[in-house]
């Protein structure tokens, strides 16, 4: 028997904040009856299943996990991001670029440039 990836789950101080800032990042709605101690994101056809569960504020035990976005225009979509509550805290160029940001909470996670598609094969941006 093996295991099936079913989603992820984050720690968040108001799990309903973070679920509402990452639906909105993510084009996606919170599912109903979330509240500050848990709140969901439903999968779709491009995105699994996230959870947000309450710990204590202050606690020194938090997941370690980022996600990693993608966009087809870096600038503008970090700009968006930024006004949605993210905070931008880092960025790479050249070649292998992307932008780091926090989510309202401090959860990091990295915006990169989506792969452009040469011949139907996806090459790095």
């Amino acid at each position: 028997m093996a295991s099936t990836f079913h989603g992820l789950t984050f720690d968040a101080y108001d799990a309903h904040a973070v679920a509402a800032f990452w639906a909105a990042a993510l084009g996606r709605d919170v599912a109903p009856g979330g509240s500050a101690a848990r709140a969901e994101i439903l999968p779709d056809d491009s995105a699994p299943r996230l959870v947000f569960t309450q710990v204590a504020a202050g606690g020194s035990v938090r997941n370690a996990l980022h996600l990693d976005l993608v966009t087809d225009d870096l600038e503008r979509e970090s700009e968006r991001l930024v006004r949605l509550g993210a905070r931008r805290v880092g960025a790479v160029g050249g070649t292998a670029r992307w932008v780091s940001l926090t989510d309202p909470e401090g959860n990091p996670f990295d915006l990169l440039p989506a792969p452009r598609r040469a011949a139907g094969l996806a090459v790095a941006a």
